[in-house]
């Protein structure tokens, strides 16, 4: 099973690839058609003109690409430093990158191969389509270098918060119904209870469940007659001999290969499958600005924005997808996915430790907690209650001046913005 991941790290050195083929294979043919079948064809440029132009576009453009993907880098990297040391592969498999990188190399080997062509044979001939070509490839490549600007902006704040919850909400999408919620969970049945026949292993090195091949798993279940329970859930690191898959009531045999092959596993999380890893992100981003080194709240409220929204979609969702029954109604697939209450911990627990001395935090995370409230069914109150109690328990301990938890306790969605439901001063 391939990740979304592996597809595009195998794409992020495949279109520089086929750019630089498709340069050569085009600068080998298409001169020589010029230069035998059409040799009347030819540019009114000189031949000296022509030498100097193509010398100055191959030259400039290797010191272009040099240049530009060197501060690209560095950019990625501080940003990395700034937000995630997890972002910077995502930000380093950018398409604009790989294509950028592919047309400033295409543009480079076919200058240089125009060279060959230009006064061939003593004819102070220069090939005319050829010329296009180069000309073309000149102004496709500022065209790359204008867009790769406009991705270094997008390494804003804004910017970097809007992508990461954008592969969240793509990934709840994917995982959980849009229904209203349940709060049912798992029933022990007696083909749980009972002794696994089979229990897969992980082998090698630690790494990482990426995401698991539902349809290939209840296949495999329900042509065994068997139940299949994944021990480990997306997102978890696997050590040596770290149990994967338990199967029970085995009455069929069963290709292991095939099984293991059902969970992608490598060497970082990603967002398939995985909104956990979306909202982790959007912490680490708030937590890291609330550290005493950068100390900028501001940032912890944009990132909070971007987590309420995460959570109001989750909230409205039926999350409670783990079991899976054949056409008969008989359990042959379990999976253990993350409650409402792991994602509310995952959210809030930090950015609250962190950001206790913060009211401009304090009051974000109130209104927050209280919009939840307003807008998700009853079912998510009871945990959305537990989190406004720890909220306020922390506001109680870390500000002593009766003042100061009046302050903190406002909900305002700006933080230090208009507090309540009537202005400040009400909570």
């Amino acid at each position: 099973m391939s990740t979304r991941q592996e597809r595009d790290s195998l794409t992020s050195w495949t279109i520089p690839l086929a750019y630089v083929l498709a340069t050569l294979a085009v600068g080998m043919v298409v001169p020589r058609m010029e230069h035998y079948l059409f040799p009347g064809w030819v540019s009114t440029m000189s031949t000296a003109a022509a030498m100097s132009i193509c010398s100055a576009i191959a030259s400039g453009m290797i010191a272009l690409t040099g240049i530009v993907f060197s501060l690209a880098f560095v950019m990625v990297q501080f940003s990395a430093i700034a937000y995630s040391p997890r972002l910077v592969l995502w930000l380093a498999r950018d398409p604009v990158m790989s294509h950028a990188l592919g047309v400033f190399s295409a543009t480079f080997l076919y200058a240089l191969m125009l060279l060959a062509w230009v006064d061939r044979g003593a004819m102070g001939k220069v090939p005319l389509i050829s010329g296009w070509i180069v000309f073309f490839l000149l102004l496709a490549s500022m065209g790359m270098f204008i867009a790769l600007i406009e991705r270094i902006g997008a390494l804003r704040i804004t910017r970097m918060l809007a992508f990461i919850s954008d592969q969240g909400r793509a990934a709840i999408d994917e995982l959980y119904p849009a229904t209203e919620p349940s709060v049912v969970g798992f029933e022990t049945t007696e083909m749980q209870r009972s002794e696994a026949d089979r229990i897969l292993t992980h082998v090698g090195r630690p790494q990482v469940i990426q995401a698991i091949d539902v349809a290939t798993l209840m296949k495999l279940a329900k042509e065994s007659k068997s139940m299949i329970e994944v021990t480990a859930a997306v997102g978890d690191t696997v050590l040596e001999m770290t149990p994967l898959l338990r199967v029970c009531g085995v009455s069929q045999g069963l290709d292991e290969q095939v099984l293991k092959s059902a969970i992608a596993i490598g060497e970082e999380r990603t967002f398939e499958q995985d909104p956990k890893y979306a909202i982790r992100l959007v912490v680490d981003i708030a937590i890291k600005a609330l550290s005493p080194a950068i100390n900028d709240p501001t940032t912890a409220v944009q990132a909070l924005d971007q987590i309420e929204d995460l959570l109001l979609i989750l909230g409205r969702r039926r999350l409670e997808v783990g079991r899976y029954n054949d056409e008969h109604g008989m359990l042959r697939l379990l999976i253990h996915f993350p409650t409402w209450e792991d994602f509310l911990r995952l959210a809030l627990d930090e950015i609250r430790f962190c950001g206790a001395n913060s009211v401009q935090v304090m009051r974000r995370m109130k209104a927050l907690i209280k919009n939840l409230l307003t807008v998700l069914p009853t079912e998510r109150h009871a945990a959305l209650r537990h989190w406004e109690r720890r909220l306020q328990d922390t506001i109680r301990r870390t500000f002593t001046d009766a003042e100061e938890i009046q302050d903190a306790s406002v909900p305002d969605r700006q933080g230090l913005g208009i507090g309540g439901e009537n202005g400040p001063g009400t909570h």
